[in-house]
């Protein structure tokens, strides 16, 4: 490999991988749901519970992360994250009561995965590659499906006698085998080891000296942020995004397939389906940002979105229904993160993004939070999870509309410090 492709490529595997083992860590909690309902005889709005705090400071600590990774280095930011997931996922062999599974799941495990977000694929854009952004970018989002694809039925495969102790020990040892990947393969700027930025050209300014430390930053930038309304847009599309997505599929369709007779792992397979062809329709949502009006991709996307989820509550759950649902809901599983990144680097530029992307990501989690908490309390008070998957699905048409208000391919300036 040319040494100008050799570090951009390895610094971008290896956060392809720790972005995959964070989703599988996120992923976790669906395959737990019923396990722990049997094994502890908690109720699902309790477990649901905190599968919606780990979401909502899964993406809270998201800005905070891409602060810091301005401020004390991405390397460092991503080991601490790694350390935190793998400590306390370790750490819940011993539960016994459910503030525990809330405080190790919930709490530190939400946190220490926060700092491996979409932000950390922005950061690492934004700093190692001057075109191709697009595409890359799509990569790392795909990363989140392919995490499910991984991890989803081995998981599953694990609690098929109804254990839930392997599930956190294969997690916490996949988090921790990461470290050294971060440690030695990941620099920190492209100049320390005397490389550039992938399809940088000679005459281009030198980048920004790193910011000195700063713990308002996050706050600093989320007020120059706030002043723009494209910023209340993205956080609005993206708070929708995060309802359809790992908060109401990601979390409750094992437990939806099961309430009409799929067992466990057959419904872990469809997510694994999902996962496969979103690695195709993400990747590919990154090529087409490169080339296409990004607000236009985003309004197809939310569209088709809402309307497969508004149709699925009316198939008969057969193999083929299912197969076919997964299919198509798999490519458009999170293919708005590229234009969504987009349109956030040319609004805000790209020395912000990273963190009012983390803004915008905690919108993300908000709204998934808001799903998975939602969803458990409809399965409770209704006995279908039906009127939820309707409900999620007309918020997806009407964040596909909201998205035609965003700025096209010529953004607004950055807006000033």
């Amino acid at each position: 490999m040319r040494p100008a492709l050799r570090w951009p490529v390895t610094v971008a595997a290896v956060t392809f991988v720790a972005l995959l083992a964070a989703a599988g860590l996120r992923s976790a909690p669906s395959v737990l749901m019923v396990p722990l309902e049997v094994h502890f005889g908690w109720d699902r709005a309790t477990i649901s519970g905190t599968a919606a705090l780990g979401i909502f400071l899964y993406g809270l600590v998201g800005p905070f992360a891409a602060a810091l990774m301005q401020s004390f280095g991405i390397r460092k930011t991503m080991i601490v994250g790694l350390s935190l997931m793998a400590a306390s996922t370790f750490a819940s062999q011993w539960m016994t009561q459910s503030w525990h599974y809330l405080l190790l799941w919930g709490v530190f495990s939400g946190v220490g995965s926060g700092a491996i977000t979409m932000v950390l694929g922005a950061a690492v854009v934004n700093r190692w590659f001057a075109t191709r952004q697009g595409l890359v970018m799509g990569l790392f989002s795909a990363s989140a499906a392919t995490g499910a694809l991984v991890f989803l039925p081995v998981l599953a495969w694990l609690t098929s006698s109804g254990a839930w102790k392997p599930v956190v020990i294969v997690v916490s040892l996949a988090s921790l085998a990461l470290i050294p990947l971060v440690m030695f393969l990941v620099p920190e700027r492209p100049q320390d080891v005397g490389a550039a930025r992938f399809g940088e050209m000679p005459d281009a300014a030198p980048p920004p000296p790193r910011r000195a430390p700063n713990p308002a930053l996050a706050i600093t930038v989320l007020v120059q942020a706030s002043r723009s309304p494209v910023f209340w847009l993205l956080f609005g599309t993206f708070f929708v995004c995060g309802l359809t997505t790992n908060g109401l599929v990601g979390t409750h369709l094992i437990a939806y397939c099961g309430d009409h007779g799929i067992a466990p792992v057959a419904a872990a397979g469809l997510l694994s389906t999902m996962g496969l062809f979103d690695l195709v329709g993400t990747t590919a949502s990154g090529w087409l940002t490169d080339r296409y009006d990004p607000r236009r991709l985003l309004f197809v996307y939310y569209a088709l979105r809402g309307l497969s989820l508004i149709a699925l509550p009316f198939i008969d759950f057969s193999a083929t229904s299912l197969a076919i649902f997964a299919i198509f809901y798999g490519l458009d599983w999170i293919a708005t993160v590229p234009p969504t990144v987009a349109i956030t680097n040319r609004t805000f530029g790209e020395r912000d993004a990273p963190i009012v992307f983390g803004w915008v990501m905690v919108g993300h989690q908000v709204g998934a939070a808001t799903a998975a908490l939602g969803a458990g309390i409809v399965r409770e008070e209704w006995g279908t999870y039906a009127p939820a998957f309707m409900i999620a699905g007309a918020f997806g048409v009407a964040a596909a509309l909201a998205a035609l208000m965003l700025p096209g391919r010529r953004a607004s300036a950055p807006v000033p410090a």
